[in-house]
């Protein structure tokens, strides 16, 4: 049994937090209109007993992940509409090692640009082949990779004329939902960037540019589809940007 956190803990380890929120893109970023309604505002609740949250979580196993889960083209009868491809990367930690046995999940919009959700009402068509949703385990080298299409960019409604890049959400677990990472992964070359509010509010360009993926002809699957690389790496002077709480 670990011994209960003192209140000096708590103070060092929000401290820390704060820290590390500095970091990152402001929570209330005034172009992503958005964030100043669902930004928080309250100072940050410290949790006394955090051993109690983790065992209200999720315990995420080998067993409940299938092969056809990481194919999202292979998920019904027939064959989704789009550009087909292969998404491939290492999940690392900041030392570059390996994070094995992670779930990764991912979900994205059909080709048209539309997701199979009852609240998107973008007036492109739907896909009945395609359900935009994926998971994998990664494997002992950190790897995962998935086989999907090319989502297609959408209206959101931010601004006049905001269409966002074409981009896949990924979400990374540990081993309860208190260790979940979200971010979002972008294709090379996109016009719309420098129009998106989203991946503008990550300022630091570096930071940015380690959101995009990049083509790799050696993933690429002969007459089949096109290939991307995108390594996660969790934290340190490397690290992907993730999103946090809005």
């Amino acid at each position: 049994m670990s011994e209960p956190l003192q209140q000096s803990d708590i103070d060092q380890e929000i401290a820390a937090l704060a820290g590390a929120a500095a970091d990152h893109p402001a929570r209330d970023y005034a172009p992503y209109r958005s964030t100043l309604l669902r930004h928080p505002r309250q100072p940050l609740v410290p949790i006394k007993d955090p051993e109690a949250v983790e065992l209200s979580g999720p315990v995420f196993g080998v067993t409940d992940v299938t092969p056809m889960d990481s194919d999202l083209t292979k998920q019904h009868m027939s064959e989704p509409l789009g550009e087909r491809i292969t998404v491939q990367g290492r999940v690392l930690d900041r030392e570059g090692r390996p994070v094995r046995n992670q779930l990764v999940e991912i979900w994205q919009a059909n080709a048209s640009g539309r997701y199979l959700h009852q609240r998107d009402d973008h007036p492109a068509p739907l896909d009945p082949n395609f359900t935009g949703v994926g998971r994998c385990l990664t494997g002992d080298d950190g790897s995962y990779r998935f086989t999907t299409i090319k989502p297609g960019a959408y209206p959101w409604r931010n601004h006049v004329n905001a269409w966002r890049p074409a981009h896949i959400h990924f979400s990374l677990f540990g081993t309860s939902f208190t260790q979940r990472l979200v971010t979002q992964m972008y294709f090379p070359g996109d016009p719309l960037f420098a129009y998106d509010p989203i991946l503008q509010s990550v300022t630091d360009e570096s930071a940015r540019q380690r959101l995009v993926a990049s083509y790799a002809h050696e993933l690429s699957v002969p007459e089949f589809s096109l290939g991307y690389r995108w390594d996660i790496v969790l934290d340190g002077p490397s690290a992907t940007w993730m999103e946090e709480g809005r």
